[in-house]
């Protein structure tokens, strides 16, 4: 890779979630936007992910079966603390699912389901940076 491609390279994203859509609906606004990204479909397979090449930034949900939010966010913590997490969910209000507790955990933001395009771009590039203006400038308006 020479060095104009490595200065156009950007963040690489992880997406946690066992919701299917969700997962690939977060997933491919990011694409689309510039970031780079990579898609598990459970806490066991995103901290795998996170061991076989380190992400610049993780979203999970909180609120899975297996190793949910909670897990991945503290497993985080203790051996990759530098890694920014957005925590997502459509449980906020349970316990263990709470925007409270993923903030407590260690999650840099917490973003109640269903997440707006716009909410999660934003909060991603505080965290990592933009993906680009002329990209970003392509993007559809919230339909909702």
């Amino acid at each position: 890779m020479d060095a104009a491609t490595k200065e156009h390279t950007l963040a690489d994203v992880l997406v946690i979630d066992d919701d299917e859509i969700m997962r690939d609906l977060v997933a491919d606004w990011l694409q689309v936007a510039g970031y780079g990204v990579r898609k598990a479909a459970d806490g066991r397979a995103g901290l795998a992910e996170v061991e076989r090449a380190e992400p610049a930034l993780v979203v999970t949900d909180m609120c899975m079966p297996g190793p949910g939010g909670g897990v991945i966010i503290r497993a985080l913590r203790q051996d990759h603390p530098t890694i920014p997490i957005i925590a997502i969910s459509g449980h906020f209000s349970l316990s263990g699912c709470s925007a409270a507790d993923a903030l407590t955990l260690g999650a840099a933001r917490a973003l109640a389901k269903p997440v707006k395009r716009s909410e999660i771009m934003r909060t991603v590039a505080e965290l990592v940076g933009p993906p680009g203006p002329a990209r970003l400038s392509r993007l559809p308006p919230d339909s909702a």
